[in-house]
């Protein structure tokens, strides 16, 4: 823990990845910040632990309503910016999205392709899709030549390493002398002497946050040399479609369950069994592969899907429901949570009603991202 001489501007209740990048970007800006997180300084209790950290708002498009999309578009723009500056490395990549089917599932492509251009901004969709052959996925992706028939490039989304990028947060905020008690949990109302206090506690806010539930989401991580998957490949398949992220050093994240529950019980043999097995169906040398790691976490999502910043008209702000879409989100909606912070650290000394919330809140991207308890 970093000492502070001085009442900290914000007070960051949580320390996963909403609450880190949320005190990194006002920490950059100036403020003196104080993070409380109940887990540790590497993240490893953390949502954003279990996860592949794709950043594909096109390959999202098929799932997730439109206002996800135009964020996470916005966010995959603004990371490279928000890892700069961070003391450590953190793996990032901007290869494109690889989107691929069995031909028995070729019905699975075309819902996923009407769902994308519905629901994607014509901008987004403007040389972010091309078709490609089975000839092609040779050159596109070597791994797989002679595997599929045909498949979808998406050439300018990315990914990055989420557990990097939670150490490397917690680094930079060291580094940049905010005020950090890992393994601290706040009780509800004992909230910290600040200026201001923003929960990003994700789960933990269900107190309060009565309508957030937890989903479930089981990764595997595996470790495959020679294999060398150059980008994220999704495949689709109507009972188990998944994902399989490349990181580095032949390390390799599959995922895709998403389970209506809060259980925080190990993996089911039947999730590890479709999604290795997927695995295997999109290239047979994932059979020699060495499982690293199975692990589940659950996210925090509103019945809407969506997520939410919300403050209380006074001193305290939520930031919530990010749902499966973390890393995709997490840049527009802390970004976006910073920009309330800063206006209203600028009323600080006057009463609350000088902040006019509606006028603020109306000349924002998404004023729906926005709610007043």
């Amino acid at each position: 823990m970093s000492a502070s001489t001085s009442r900290a501007d914000v007070a960051v209740l949580g320390g996963g990845l909403s609450g880190r990048l949320l005190a990194w970007q006002l920490i950059r800006d100036g403020a003196r910040v104080a993070l409380y997180e109940r887990g540790d300084a590497d993240g490893s209790s953390a949502a954003g632990w279990v996860a592949a950290a794709m950043l594909a708002p096109l390959a999202e498009a098929a799932v997730a309503e439109p206002s996800i999309v135009e964020m996470g578009a916005v966010g995959l723009t603004r990371w490279p910016a928000l890892i700069d500056g961070l003391p450590e490395h953190v793996f990032f990549q901007r290869n494109g999205t690889l989107v691929v089917w069995h031909q028995p599932d070729r019905a699975e492509a075309v819902m996923f392709e009407r769902r994308m251009r519905a629901n994607a901004p014509p901008a987004l969709l403007r040389d972010g899709v091309e078709r490609v052959t089975g000839a092609q996925l040779a050159d596109v992706e070597p791994a797989l030549a002679g595997r599929f028939q045909e498949g979808w490039l998406l050439p300018n989304e990315g990914q990055l390493d989420n557990r990097q990028l939670l150490r490397a947060l917690a680094a930079g905020l060291a580094k940049a002398g905010a005020e950090l008690h890992w393994h601290t949990e706040i009780a509800e109302g004992a909230y910290p002497d600040a200026g201001l206090v923003v929960d990003c506690r994700g789960l933990g806010a269900r107190a309060v946050l009565t309508q957030l539930r937890g989903v479930r989401g089981e990764v595997a991580r595996i470790h495959a040399p020679g294999i060398g998957l150059r980008r994220p490949v999704r495949l689709l398949h109507p009972r188990y479609p998944i994902y399989i992220a490349p990181k580095e050093n032949d390390l390799y994240v599959i995922g895709a369950t998403e389970i209506e529950s809060d259980d925080m019980s190990p993996m089911t043999v039947r999730s590890a069994l479709e999604l290795l097995s997927a695995a295997h169906s999109l290239n047979p040398a994932f059979g020699e592969a060495r499982i690293v790691e199975l692990n589940v976490n659950c996210r925090p999502a509103l019945p809407d899907h969506l997520p939410r910043v919300q403050w209380d008209g006074a001193r305290l702000l939520r930031v919530n429901g990010l749902y499966r879409h973390g890393y995709l989100l997490a840049p527009a909606v802390t970004g976006e949570a910073c920009a309330l912070v800063q206006a209203l650290m600028q009323t600080t000394g006057a009463a609350p009603h000088a902040f006019d919330w509606e006028t603020w809140r109306a000349s924002r991207p998404w004023p729906d991202l926005f709610r007043q308890a």
